[in-house]
């Protein structure tokens, strides 16, 4: 199968941060991927949004119309994004910045506080990361541990100490799909 997501933020977010881990793991991995980032034109506060298509299949176009899966991180980009997902689809949302519930019926949600979750761990900048982690325990599209494998080759060695705070974020993500998991198991 391939898997076509839509990640979108405000610019500074880390969006189409999470985009790139998503391929370079992929890469690791020896999937087809592509990504295409669109921002405003504002360095930070505007909109950012990136396509990413990945799976073992060959990718026909790296542009779609509606997507497998969205990782949402602001209110305007769930306006702007919400009808774009597939029905069927999934759908996780920054439930700490975005004010109403999704209001389609015919998509899988995740409310995810990833920056109640983020300011938890001390550096509200994993927020992505969080939303990351969450988004690959729903979608195990690639490993986390691809994901990790690739912060090692992209951070300069000066940020490597970010890494166990990057994967406790991930690891606080996928933490808080089982517990949503669970609370609609025990509602159920």
């Amino acid at each position: 199968m391939v898997h076509e997501i839509i990640i979108a933020g405000f610019g500074g977010q880390g969006v189409l941060s999470v985009g790139q881990f998503l391929i370079y793991a992929g890469m690791l991995e020896g999937l087809q991927v592509s990504w295409v980032p669109a921002y405003g034109p504002e360095m930070r506060g505007g909109t950012a949004n990136c396509l990413v298509t990945i799976g073992r299949e060959e990718i026909d176009s790296p542009v779609f119309e509606r997507a497998t899966a969205a990782i949402v991180m602001n209110q305007p980009s769930l306006e702007k994004f919400e009808a774009k997902v597939r029905p069927g689809g999934l759908l996780l949302f920054n439930s700490s910045l975005v004010e109403r519930p999704v209001r389609r019926t015919d998509v899988q949600v995740y409310e995810i506080p990833a920056n109640d979750l983020a300011y938890e761990l001390g550096n509200i900048k994993v927020a992505n990361m969080v939303m990351l982690g969450a988004f690959l325990k729903v979608v195990p599209v690639v490993n986390v541990e691809s994901v990790l494998n690739c912060l090692q080759r992209v951070f300069p060695a000066e940020k490597h100490h970010l890494i166990p705070l990057n994967r406790e974020a991930m690891a606080l993500g996928a933490r808080q799909v089982n517990y949503l998991l669970e609370q609609q198991r025990q509602a159920g």
